[in-house]
Order: C-alpha cells, then sequence, then structure tokens
C-alpha cells in the first residue's frame, strides 16, 4: 500500500535545497502559480514552498494556500519521479477558490513531471528585462539653488 504522508524527506528544508532549485530550473506557470523544477539524486520528490507577503497580504490566504499545495503534492507525490519543486505564487492568487486552485496544482505536478524527463528538451535560458533606470541627471532646478 503506498504511503501519502508529508514527512520532512518531501520537503526541501535548507536556503542551499532552494538555490539548487533556482540555478537553471524547468518552469511551468499558471495565472496563480511557477513552479520550478529540477531533477534530484534524492529517492523522492520534493517540495519547497514561497508565498510572499508582499504577493498575498493575508496570512490566512497565504496558510490556505500552503495548506492546498502541500495537501495537492501530497496525493500526487507517486506520480512524480525524483525531482525537486519549488511553487512561487502571483498576485491574485487569493481571489480564486480551493477548487481551481487544486485543479491548477495537479496540472501542473504532471506539466514539471514530463518537462523534467531525461529527454525532454531543455528549457532555453531564462534572460532576466533590464530594470528601468530612473533618471540619473541632476534636477536643473536643484543645480540652480545649491550656486
Amino acid at each position: 500500500m503506498e504511503n501519502f504522508a508529508f514527512g520532512r524527506e518531501l520537503r526541501l528544508l535548507t536556503p542551499s535545497h532552494y538555490s539548487r532549485v533556482f540555478n537553471e530550473p524547468v518552469r511551468a506557470a499558471t495565472n496563480c502559480f511557477t513552479l520550478l523544477a529540477k531533477p534530484s539524486d534524492s529517492s523522492t520528490p520534493r517540495l519547497g514552498l514561497t508565498v510572499a507577503k508582499k504577493r498575498v497580504k493575508k496570512a490566512c490566504d497565504r496558510n490556505r494556500i500552503k495548506r492546498l499545495a502541500r495537501e495537492s503534492f501530497r496525493l500526487n507525490q507517486h506520480k512524480l519521479d525524483n525531482i525537486d519543486i519549488v511553487l512561487m505564487v502571483k498576485n491574485g492568487c487569493e481571489l480564486q477558490d480551493n477548487v481551481e486552485l487544486t485543479k491548477q496544482l495537479n496540472k501542473m505536478w504532471l506539466k514539471l513531471n514530463e518537462r523534467c524527463k531525461p529527454g525532454a528538451p531543455k528549457p532555453p535560458p531564462f534572460k532576466k528585462r533590464p530594470r528601468n533606470q530612473k533618471n540619473t541627471k541632476s534636477n536643473p532646478n536643484k543645480a540652480a539653488l545649491t550656486r
């Protein structure tokens, strides 16, 4: 009989575990989530959650999203290969109901699993967008005041 527990061995625990996934991950996204994954050396798939206060303001909503993600992962863990997954939440995720969030997560686990298989094509490298530079020229009015 399969074990559906969600113990320590199924979680990403240390910053080094997370940074390994953030370095050249396989990506999958929906309107609520971005999932990053990388094949791992462990004997089980592992999950790390990042639900930022900047994205989801209320603690009760952050906890609900994390609870749904853990539950969905726990029920789908036996369908996954040995991959490390980091789940990140997008703005507006707290507005979705539990059924919609669970449906999106269930699709994403399988999509990530397919993308992490050895024969799957490698994703293109992620290029960061340049940040908008503020006007670095000094304000002419300020310059006139300082003379």
